[in-house]
């Protein structure tokens, strides 16, 4: 996992540009920055545009680079006007929306504003100025804009049209989420599996990984490779905590899985508003350097979402390992089966237990990591927005089933991410609720679940 984390400290901290000046700028508690990406309507790069970047007092020019970004540098917090020079775009490139530029946009010190200027036929209506850089208080991606993808789409002139490019967007986006999905699902199928308790405070445990990555990297100025190690660490070893702390005890005086599913809501509330007092509402940015957007035919994906996408493959191809070839991954699934037959065959139960729970932790805090990552931000409710997906991945996949919930993800994934092909944004993770009842109706079991009889 060293290895993993150091490779991707490594590729990301190479991500950041180092072509002319005016494409990269790291913000800081001197300067604020404001950039974007502008691509032609073919969704090729734009170079040599101009900008101008204007305020009360400091009024900065930009030029985007050969791979179509910009950034500029402001010392001055306030509202900048930011205007492109339409006679330096590409010949036969128009604004698709004319009306909106210039554009407002607010710097403040220490952090990044975005601002796109989308090139292509003009639509005759304003377009909603999509500043996804800016600090918003939630790690949920904007609307229309994919996390770590690239926002313009080859060969299409409309946010809203559907085209094989778009698709091919959408589905790359689905498979990158759902595989940073799985990483939360698997730990939480096995503690299902092996305790039978639905834990919903499973997703602070995420959010705490994203969260002490941001702490380490931007507050201690630690490498990445460090602070994520010490992120999944620390992420881990709360896991055995808990299970030393709270569940242990509470499986000794046989509380009923009722009071302990209430217990896991009381704790994942007072987690939230923890974070929410400590750290505020605003999004946390673990890295703060615009990513290098890299072409893979009609798709454009991010070298940060890509490195996530190989370490957390990596991951749970560990993960699979252990629980296949390994000994106590085989007493693992043993008592995920059926734990008073584990331990009547000599299988110490409560050690296997504490086991998942550490490892489940572990496993929740690097998907925080690298979905903090992937949204180019945390924030302190980024697991509890995800938990309605990771409980209708388990649930899809079959409950109690680490496999089970890897497809699970996947499918989730796509789903949630495909659903913006029809229908608005802010209701994509409305699709991962219906599966869930669907499942529910037609094959409570799951994917890979068994069917029981009960009663």
């Amino acid at each position: 996992m060293a290895l993993l984390l150091g490779a991707g400290a490594l590729l990301v901290s190479a991500a950041a540009p180092a072509a002319a000046a005016g494409t990269t700028c790291s913000p800081s508690a001197e300067n604020g920055c404001v950039g974007g990406t502008i691509r032609t309507a073919d969704g090729e790069p734009a170079a040599g545009v101009e900008l101008e970047i204007a305020g009360d007092e400091e009024t900065v020019t930009a030029v985007t680079g050969a791979d179509g970004t910009w950034a500029a540098a402001l010392t001055v917090p306030g509202e900048y006007l930011v205007t492109v020079d339409v006679a330096t775009l590409p010949a036969g490139e128009t604004l698709r929306d004319p009306a909106g530029n210039p554009r407002t946009v607010t710097v403040t010190l220490g952090s990044s504003t975005g601002t796109l200027f989308p090139l292509g036929a003009p639509t005759g209506s304003p377009a909603a100025s999509p500043d996804d850089g800016s600090d918003e208080p939630t790690a949920q991606p904007s609307a229309g804009a994919e996390p770590g993808l690239d926002t313009a789409v080859p060969g299409s002139t409309s946010a809203g049209g559907v085209n094989w490019a778009r698709v091919a967007q959408q589905t790359t986006a689905g498979l990158v989420f759902g595989t940073l999905l799985a990483l939360a699902s698997v730990g939480l199928s096995l503690i299902y599996g092996t305790t039978g308790l639905s834990n919903f405070a499973h997703g602070e445990q995420v959010t705490l990984g994203g969260i002490l990555a941001y702490l380490f990297v931007q507050e201690a100025k630690l490498p990445l490779l460090v602070a994520g190690i010490l992120a999944v660490a620390i992420g881990a070893a709360s896991g055995w905590l808990q299970d030393a702390g709270i569940w242990h005890p509470l499986r000794k005086r046989r509380i009923g899985l009722t009071q302990q599913l209430i217990v896991t809501i009381g704790l994942a509330i007072t987690l939230q508003y923890l974070f929410q007092l400590f750290l505020g509402g605003s999004s946390l940015r673990i890295v703060r350097s615009n990513p290098q957007t890299v072409n893979l035919g009609p798709v454009y994906i991010t070298q940060q979402s890509l490195i996530s996408l190989a370490i957390a493959a990596v991951a749970l191809l560990g993960v699979s390992y252990f629980l296949v070839a390994t000994r106590i991954g085989r007493a693992t699934r043993a008592v995920s089966d059926n734990p008073a037959l584990a331990a009547a065959s000599g299988i110490t139960v409560d050690r296997i237990i504490r086991l998942v729970w550490t490892l489940g932790a572990g496993l929740a805090a690097l998907g925080g990591v690298l979905m903090g990552l992937y949204l180019n931000a945390t924030a302190w409710n980024m697991g509890s927005t995800l938990l309605l997906l990771m409980f209708a991945a388990v649930t899809l996949g079959g409950l109690g089933t680490a496999f089970g919930a890897l497809v699970g993800s996947i499918v989730i994934g796509l789903v949630v991410e495909l659903s913006n092909l029809v229908i608005p944004s802010d209701m994509r993770y409305a699709g991962a609720l219906v599966i869930l009842i669907l499942v529910l109706l037609l094959r409570p079991q799951g994917i890979l679940g068994r069917a029981e009889r009960v009663g």
